[in-house]
């Protein structure tokens, strides 16, 4: 990619899009304001960024509280980048933009994405869709604000730096952002560790319910609605459960289901060292990454689990 060309036609550019896929977790929301802070660096710019939602732990970022998260019709921006999102459906109703936009830019990290904008960079072996900005942004203008939302977006897609996908650039771009003015101890307890009471409730919950599978080598737990509604939990409630029951010792893989709609469910699904999730994921017309993937399910709570379980025996055997 010609990226003295792309900052040129952003230096041009009369309105620029950002968007981020459907429930953004942390490395989408740092990845779409920390392009949204450096754009505002670098050419002092403002760009309208589309995510449909911001969880609160997340609104001390710099251009949270400028989020539009619903998508009017007629919008059309010289420049529109999507971020995050192995492909255009799951930006959701933010895909119509694509089709309006002078010219279409994607950045991500997914090893599922085939490109579907003008120009693509897809870097499977970063960490982060944000350690993948992190090394096109030039460094002079990457200010406290912008280094904040990208520690974030590593910070999260990384598991606090424990996952497989750490690699030496992960850590001199994390120590970069630190130079820049980041503190990681209040990035990582705010956004990573610390809950609120109800959150506890439902992590909770969902342990004491949780059953192992496969002789202890799958751990399973499961949301219904009416569960939800009892508790009073969304989405952003949900952070950190799949990591705890992936943390289960002798467990290879995790599985989190969220119901969203009756007998449709949100799948999570975590691995240790053996079972590609992402390869599970695309079977179910999901994606992700190889330790941790994601996709939607119909049925019952078992029928999806018997279905899930299927596959991952299919690779530990």
């Amino acid at each position: 990619m010609d990226f003295e060309k792309l900052w040129n036609r952003v230096s041009k550019a009369k309105r620029i899009g950002i968007c981020g896929h459907v429930r953004p977790d942390g490395d989408c929301v740092g990845s779409c304001l920390g392009m949204y802070n450096y754009i505002l660096s670098r050419f002092g710019k403002e760009a309208d960024v589309y995510m449909e939602e911001v969880s609160p732990e997340f609104l001390f970022l710099n251009g949270s509280d400028k989020v539009i998260k619903d998508y009017p019709d007629a919008e059309k921006y010289d420049v529109f980048f999507a971020l995050d999102s192995g492909d255009a459906e799951r930006l959701g109703e933010g895909s119509k933009y694509l089709k309006t936009a002078g010219y279409t830019y994607c950045f991500d990290h997914h090893p599922t994405n085939i490109g579907y904008c003008n120009e693509n960079m897809i870097v499977p072996t970063d960490a982060a869709t944000a350690e993948l900005l992190a090394t096109i942004f030039e460094e002079q203008y990457i200010d406290i604000n912008t280094a904040n939302c990208l520690y974030l977006g590593i910070v999260h897609d990384t598991g606090v730096f424990k996952h497989s996908n750490v690699t030496r650039k992960t850590m001199e771009i994390a120590g970069m952002l630190i130079e820049k003015g980041v503190i990681p101890g209040d990035i990582i307890d705010k956004t990573f560790y610390e809950k609120t009471y109800v959150q506890n409730q439902i992590l909770g919950r969902c342990l004491m319910e949780s059953i192992l599978l496969m002789d202890g080598k799958v751990i399973v737990s499961y949301i219904p609605t009416e569960i939800q509604k009892f508790y009073g939990i969304g989405n952003s409630d949900m952070g950190g459960i799949i990591d705890q029951l992936r943390i289960t010792k002798g467990v290879e893989v995790a599985i989190l289901l969220k119901e969203a709609n009756k007998r449709e469910w949100k799948v999570s699904l975590r691995s240790n060292s053996i079972v590609d999730v992402s390869k599970i994921s695309v079977m179910f017309a999901g994606g992700g990454h190889v330790r941790a993937a994601g996709c939607t399910m119909y049925g019952s709570a078992h029928d999806c689990i018997n279905s899930l379980t299927k596959e991952i025996e299919k690779q530990l055997s």
